[in-house]
């Protein structure tokens, strides 16, 4: 029977009767032509006798029959030098294949042919699959592409093709973290093999890498400046390395040559950051975001009105892109630079230039984390700028800041909120603000009303809010109301007020 017959053709090849088993493998192929474990057995026995065109027709067979389960023990029985035999060929013939035709029905007869070579390799031929891997991959096959790639990594782990070929995997699957990572390593072991292999994609897919990259190289050097730890210093040569790879894949982009620059101030080589910043963009640094890296430079050197100057236009076009420049500098020096940029504020306002008052403002706030002071006079100029909504944000961290502040200070504070809370007509908001004013010091806040926005617009506010509670029978809020609105002006419709609340309300407990 068949499987006799196979088992003596084996016995006859490991004998060395290649003529005897090749006649016996024919005899039983006679009786079934589609039998795959003796096409295989013929292939080998004709590649051995240097038939290649035969022995290939036959392979050909077996892959349009689509039966490969027998490989594996086949190989079992095929002597070392024919398992070599049958890898380097299946190897050459796959190559020629995509060489040649670039199809899905070409790809996946080579992916048969390297399925081939892989099995006769014991089950780990390197560049087999490799190229195996990259037809998954071109054929959509993602997740079997990764396991290939995966089977080379667990053997050599430090394989920079494997890992750059999963990172662009991952990238194509929206994995985005894993693509990082992997193109991360592979950059490290070999940058040279990597940045060509980037170059040699779409241009939309390079710019989608180098945006990764970027991004997570920013997010890695902010954590590094925060830090004191000395193992910072592996973390700044990754860096280092991605800045690198990330200038010569994209020469003409500005964002890659700045964030060059960071990782070089933060290794602190200063005298190549500023040369870095003059090759890239010229002496005469027009960029905001490259004269702002100069800046920081100029820092170091002491120059702080020059670095004031850059900071402040960066501050009024990017706000967190300035405070993250700041992480560069240490707390005395952001001190100094805090009160060199409030004197410059100042003299601005007075020159009525609140736009440029403002940059340098921003920079003051930035530069002290939050000190009130600076923020009053931001929310000053902010609403010289009619920006009151801003203006609002930077009062309430001030009113949330009080504390030791003197009594004056704070109810200035508050009558301020209430004046720019009027201004975008929140009026009842304005109205508790001015009461709260009231309540600390009425000499005091009485003072303040009167240089804005006056007794009369403002008992007029607090009529208003006081007749609203009033008609929603609020009694106790419109009595409250109607009361501290009297102690800014004896207004005759707020006194009328106050008489109709008794009358309405004599049952209540309001006076």
């Amino acid at each position: 029977d068949e499987a006799s017959q196979i088992l003596c053709a084996d016995a006859l090849y490991q004998m060395g009767r290649v003529e005897e088993a090749h006649r016996l493998l024919l005899l039983a192929l006679s009786r079934n032509p589609q039998r795959s474990p003796i096409l295989v057995r013929l292939a080998l026995l004709q590649l051995k006798k240097g038939f290649m065109y035969d022995g290939n027709q036959l392979l050909k067979k077996v892959i349009r029959i689509g039966d490969t389960s027998c490989l594996l023990p086949i190989m079992d029985i095929f002597k070392d030098e024919d398992q070599k035999l049958m890898q380097s060929h299946c190897h050459f013939r796959a190559l020629t294949i995509l060489k040649n035709k670039q199809e899905d029905a070409d790809i996946k007869e080579a992916i048969a042919y390297l399925s081939f070579a892989i099995i006769a390799s014991g089950g780990y031929a390197e560049d087999c699959l490799l190229i195996r891997a990259r037809c998954y991959g071109h054929l959509g096959q993602k997740k079997t592409a990764i396991f290939d790639f995966n089977a080379i990594l667990k053997e050599d782990p430090r394989n920079v093709q494997a890992l750059s070929g999963r990172g662009f995997i991952y990238l194509a699957l929206k994995q985005h973290k894993e693509a990082v990572q992997d193109l991360i390593s592979a950059l490290k072991v070999e940058a040279g093999v990597v940045i060509p292999a980037i170059l040699s994609l779409k241009l939309e897919t390079q710019e989608l890498i180098t945006q990764l990259l970027l991004q997570h190289g920013r997010t890695m050097l902010t954590e590094v400046i925060a830090t004191k730890d000395l193992s910072k210093e592996e973390a700044l040569r990754d860096l280092l390395m991605i800045a690198k790879a990330l200038i010569k894949i994209c020469k003409d982009a500005p964002q890659y040559h700045i964030f060059y620059t960071d990782v070089l101030i933060a290794n602190g080589k200063y005298e190549e950051a500023l040369a870095h910043l003059q090759e890239a963009f010229g002496h005469s640094l027009a960029d905001d975001f490259a004269s702002a890296r100069l800046a920081v430079l100029q820092v170091k050197k002491r120059n702080m009105a020059v670095a004031a100057h850059s900071f402040s236009i960066l501050a009024k076009r990017d706000e967190r892109e300035l405070a993250f420049l700041l992480n560069f500098i240490d707390a005395k020096q952001q001190q100094h630079l805090s009160q060199v940029a409030a004197q410059e504020g100042n003299v601005l306002i007075k020159e009525y230039c609140y736009e440029k008052a403002l940059g340098y403002y921003t920079l003051a706030v930035l530069t002290s984390k939050d000190n009130p002071r600076y923020l009053r006079q931001r929310a000053a100029c902010l609403m010289h700028l009619e920006k009151y909504d801003k203006a609002l944000q930077d009062m309430e961290k001030v009113i949330q800041k009080h504390g030791r502040n003197s009594l004056k200070t704070r109810v200035e504070d508050h009558c301020s909120k209430g004046y720019l809370l009027l201004s975008v007509a929140e009026e009842e908001a304005a109205v508790k603000q001015y009461i709260e004013a009231l309540q600390l010091d009425e000499s005091m806040a009485l003072c303040s009303i009167m240089n804005g926005p006056g007794s009369e617009i403002l008992t007029k506010t607090f009529h208003k809010i006081a007749q609203y509670h009033f008609e929603m029978q609020h009694y106790e809020e419109a009595w409250k109301i109607t009361d501290y609105g009297l102690k800014i002006d004896k207004n005759t419709e707020l006194k009328k007020l106050k008489t109709r609340l008794k009358r309405e309300a004599s049952s209540c407990s309001i006076h």
